[in-house]
């Protein structure tokens, strides 16, 4: 199954094309690395695929064929947008409470075992947390929704180095021990490296490499995810930062 199929996929805004042409078929069991240099088109394909907003040409179909932001589509994704969205006025319990409520399933006992855990208060309001504890929250959110498919934008990337690794290690143990494919954008090629085993690589709206990590280092004669996606991004290397 492929957790996302594109053909001909587009989006314009204006006169600006933001994606064109772009043709892939994600298969599921991955954590997927979307990679590109600003304005490549990584936001905008993620949109796409949750059904935040629709295509100006072609098709992308999720989840082995369902349309996206079809009521079977949602029941099977998660998404944890670039800024983290949280309640800033709320506390997590009752983000929890929130979340519960508007899904078809919640793991609550999940969530909360999770968080304590981390050593994240229930009772501590959204914008009194750190930026890694409000990322760390926003994902369990997700991850207690149980979906097929986790998506990510720019999840890691206002975080210290700490804490993207534990934010990471969290992403990977539930792709290995949960079946989660996970579609991850991210500038952060130094944490993919060592999560992601399948390369999404955008350029000026298309997708210009894709395929199994281990498969593409060995056509390309690469020794690291990093080294390959450069070799790709060379006229604009400044673009893509560790």
């Amino acid at each position: 199954m492929n957790v996302v199929e594109a053909s001909g996929l587009g989006k314009r805004y204006g006169a600006t094309w933001a994606l064109r042409e772009c043709t892939l078929a994600l298969p599921a069991g991955h954590v997927a690395a979307l990679v590109g240099p600003n304005g490549a088109g990584k936001t905008t394909l993620l949109n796409l695929a949750v059904g935040l907003t629709a295509p100006t040409a072609g098709t992308v179909t999720v989840l082995g064929g369902r349309p996206p932001g079809s009521p079977a589509a949602l029941d099977g994704i998660a998404f944890v947008a670039q800024d983290t969205p949280l309640y800033k006025t709320l506390s997590v319990a009752d983000m929890l409470h929130l979340t519960r409520n508007l899904t078809w399933r919640f793991d609550q006992a999940y969530a909360r075992a999770r968080l304590a855990g981390l050593g994240i208060p229930l009772r501590r309001k959204a914008r009194k947390l750190s930026g890694g504890q409000q990322a760390q929250v926003a994902l369990t959110l997700a991850l207690a929704r149980r979906p097929s498919l986790l998506v990510l934008d720019e999840p890691v990337a206002m975080l210290d180095p700490i804490a993207r690794h534990d934010f990471m290690a969290t992403v990977l143990a539930a792709a290995s021990t949960d079946g989660v494919s996970v579609l991850l954008a991210s500038h952060v090629l130094t944490e993919l490296e060592r999560v992601a085993s399948y390369l999404v690589l955008l350029r000026r709206g298309q997708v210009r490499l894709a395929g199994a990590v281990d498969d593409l280092l060995a056509t390309h004669h690469q020794d690291s995810l990093e080294e390959l996606a450069l070799s790709y991004l060379r006229e604009t290397p400044a673009e893509v930062t560790k």
